[in-house]
């Protein structure tokens, strides 16, 4: 699920950066700065380590820890992996030296790995549905879909927004203005699906592209956080920065996008609200359906919208505001049939237009509002600035 991958990615990015960050003087480790590390392994100050060893085997590691539930063959694959990097870098180095960085990073791996299962989130995918959960019955409340990714009697992940975000300010956010529920065709509530209706009717063949490109159903591709994390690999290949600044980049995306959807779920089951596929036919149109699927979960605010803006907000605030790149995440997959449309990758000259495109692509796809994605959109960006102003070099203050 998106939520359960926001927050694997969020431990997996932290790990990669507090396994080197006592080799860079010119940084500080987040130990003390977010909700409860503390305790993390320091190294010998007398002795030497191999930083790209202690990479190495963090990632290895933590990657296993978080996705225990994987299969075997991707374990092995993972152990290969880490073995080839092991062969390549420890060559020439004193085995003495390549032992004690192995051990440093995995015991980095392990004390963060602990941390996390206390996070309200540990093995999440156990618990993706609660059969007890007594959903709101108001008007407008979500209600399950008819046509749907993964139909569910019961939304995902409804105690999600209960988790402990990595930053504690994240946790105190306020919560986001909701237009009130009102059927009179004039009203805002009204109009808001009023006007998904209306662009479904006129869908262009390059808003068609951008519903399904974006549209990362975890059945047949990765995740919303997911394509946010390639984002960053691929600004990150493009600028190759110095290792400590890679890990950096990975840190703030990765815990950004986590905390935006534990806050993002707070506010979906806050406020329970419905999605266009069971406004429309009720009161504009009864024959309409959605161009895409409604996910098992309730509207408000975009969940797309929300993590992208906050990937966008850390890689702006990394590698500048014009950024020219090319996403090529579902280059070659084959056409979608069934709604007749093909896979065609995307050009931007910024982070925050992919940001822009994300939101639109679900108002595209007939399953978000336009408040839905500006809301999501604009929390988003207050979610990563908390980020970004954390301690990560001595300069901070």
């Amino acid at each position: 699920s998106p939520t359960f991958a926001s927050r694997g990615f969020g431990y997996i990015g932290l790990t990669m950066y507090e396994s080197i960050v006592n080799g860079y003087p010119s940084h500080k480790s987040l130990e003390g700065q977010l909700d409860g590390l503390k305790n993390l392994p320091k190294p010998d100050p007398l002795a030497s380590y191999d930083w790209i060893i202690s990479f190495n085997a963090a990632q290895a590691s933590i990657l296993k820890n978080i996705y225990v539930q994987t299969s075997d063959e991707n374990k092995l694959r993972i152990d290969s992996l880490e073995n080839v990097i092991y062969k390549q870098f420890s060559k020439s180095i004193d085995k003495k030296i390549v032992e004690r960085s192995v051990n440093y990073g995995k015991a980095v791996a392990s004390t963060i790995f602990e941390w996390s299962k206390t996070d309200g989130g540990h093995r999440g995918y156990l618990n993706n549905f609660d059969k007890k959960m007594v959903h709101p019955n108001r008007p407008g409340s979500w209600k399950p879909p008819l046509f749907a990714q993964s139909f569910s009697h019961h939304p995902l992940h409804p105690h999600w927004g209960e988790n402990r975000t990595f930053d504690k300010k994240n946790r105190t956010l306020t919560l986001p203005k909701f237009i009130p529920y009102d059927t009179v065709p004039n009203s805002p509530y009204y109009q808001e699906f009023l006007q998904v209706y209306e662009k479904d009717l006129k869908l262009t063949k390059l808003e068609k592209e951008a519903a399904i490109w974006w549209g990362d159903d975890p059945d047949v591709t990765f995740t919303p956080p997911g394509h946010s994390f390639y984002i960053a690999t691929l600004a990150i290949e493009q600028k190759r920065p110095p290792l400590i600044e890679c890990a950096e980049v990975y840190a703030k995306t990765s815990i950004a996008v986590a905390d935006a959807f534990i806050k993002c779920w707070e506010w979906k089951y806050h406020f329970f609200s419905e999605r266009a596929n069971t406004f429309i036919p009720k009161y504009i149109d009864e024959e309409w359906e959605s161009f895409w699927p409604d996910p098992p979960f309730p509207a408000f605010p975009s969940g797309h919208a929300i993590q992208a803006a906050a990937a966008a907000a850390v890689l702006e605030d990394s590698f500048g505001k014009q950024f020219h790149f090319i996403d090529k995440a579902h280059e070659g997959r084959k056409r979608d049939d069934v709604r007749d449309t093909d896979f065609v990758s995307r050009e931007f000259n910024s982070f925050w237009e992919a940001a822009q495109e994300t939101a639109d692509s679900r108002f595209y796809g007939g399953i978000h509002t336009p408040q839905d994605n500006n809301v999501g959109l604009e929390e988003g960006v207050k979610i990563a600035k908390n980020i970004i102003e954390l301690n990560w070099t001595q300069t901070d203050q």
